[in-house]
């Protein structure tokens, strides 16, 4: 077999055939925008004003709650670390705000100040804990931007560790969707704290405002959120089998109805969607030809499970191809980056992951690497 004959081998993978049905379509809600994505791909399934920016109310905390979980998974915190609760953090029993009610100028390890922040959306916790790490809120702040943009929230600018109304305060129904999803991939350590009914602190008992968690056993988190400016907000993770799905509501008209609204976007979601599993992790799908190496080819496979989203009954076909990268050269690593695998349904990509060497492949000697380059240099011509 010829390089070019090997190369386009390939390319030849199995496709997968579903029987057709008609997708429904997705409730109207009477809210200001919203958002309904496949965890795994982060495909939108189902939107309304996904990208107007709108006052995010207490769904700010999960930026400030991830970076918190993001330092104490790099060992920048630690979860019995003191933090104080200075009294521009202090709580002083509002009946505006929600707080954990952390004692003026007492302290919380980091862990409590985290349950605080994501159960009892405490906005005394959010700031003490902004203050710990940055300094100041100000500061904080600045970090959550900055974490925004790296994880591709496109249409975000936070003011504050809170959500409390601010200027320039805002962020979208997709950008929270795409918070969620690194939530739960990111922070998977901490994300069942997300789920968690009830937490208690300094004698006070306060249950999760999301009241899906008592009543629908796939919902797992994430975060409510209220103000008189945002309306009653919502940010949903659900898990039937393999399928989870991430739902974010704003501007509900009230409690029941962002509860309601969001059972009902994802029974939408899981009666007409389905997740498929393309390839499994750790596979051989092909050999690809290695220059200069001790060994003449490279299997080539996936680092993570391949599952693909799709309506429900699809009748075309899940169609993969195989993209490598051209002219691989030793050294190689295994586990490092050399194509990705396609999936498209009627030509059109759906989802791909990387695909990567199972193996090492170490250079070659001298002469070895010489017949290489005479071999390459014919290869050429022809």
């Amino acid at each position: 077999m010829t390089r070019k004959s090997a190369l386009a081998a390939l390319l030849l993978l199995p496709s997968f055939t579903y029987a057709a049905t008609v997708l429904s379509a997705p409730p109207e809600l009477n809210n200001k925008s919203y958002v309904l994505m496949d965890y795994e791909t982060g495909q939108i399934l189902a939107a309304k004003n996904e990208n107007e920016k709108l006052a995010p109310a207490s769904m700010t905390k999960m930026m400030t709650s991830y970076i918190i979980e993001q330092k104490l998974l790099s060992g920048d915190l630690t979860e019995d670390e003191k933090v104080r609760m200075n009294e521009s953090a202090w709580c002083r029993g509002s009946s505006t705000e929600s707080c954990m009610y952390v004692p003026l100028n007492g302290t919380a390890t980091a862990l409590e100040m985290l349950r605080g922040i994501i159960i009892q959306s405490g906005n005394d916790a959010s700031k003490a804990m902004a203050e710990h790490i940055a300094g100041n809120e100000g500061t904080f702040a600045h970090m959550m931007n900055e974490e925004a943009k790296r994880i591709g929230m496109t249409n975000t600018s936070f003011i504050n560790s809170t959500g409390m109304p601010a200027e320039g305060h805002y962020s979208t129904a997709k950008d929270m969707a795409t918070l969620a999803q690194h939530i739960i991939h990111d922070s998977s350590k901490y994300y069942p704290i997300y789920s968690e009914k009830e937490f208690a602190f300094n004698g006070i008992k306060q249950g999760n405002r999301n009241a899906l968690l008592y009543t629908d056993p796939s919902v797992d988190g994430l975060k409510t959120g209220h103000t008189d400016e945002a309306g009653y907000c919502l940010t949903t993770s659900a898990k039937r089998g393999p399928l989870r799905l991430i739902s974010v509501i704003f501007g509900a008209p009230s409690m029941n109805e962002r509860a309601s609204q969001t059972r009902e976007i994802l029974a939408w979601g899981y009666a007409n969607f389905e997740t498929v599993k393309v390839q499994p992790a750790n596979q051989v799908l092909a050999k690809a030809k290695v220059w200069y190496g001790k060994d003449n080819d490279v299997q080539i496979g996936l680092a993570e499970n391949f599952n693909v989203t799709m309506q429900k009954g699809q009748a075309n076909a899940i169609k993969t191809q195989l993209v490598v990268q051209p002219k691989l050269t030793a050294p190689l690593k295994k586990g490092q980056v050399i194509g990705k695998l396609v999936a498209s349904i009627d030509g059109k990509v759906i989802s791909e992951k990387p695909l990567v060497a199972l193996q090492d492949v170490e250079e070659a000697g001298f002469f070895a690497k010489m017949m290489d380059h005479i071999k390459q240099f014919f290869s050429n011509l022809f």
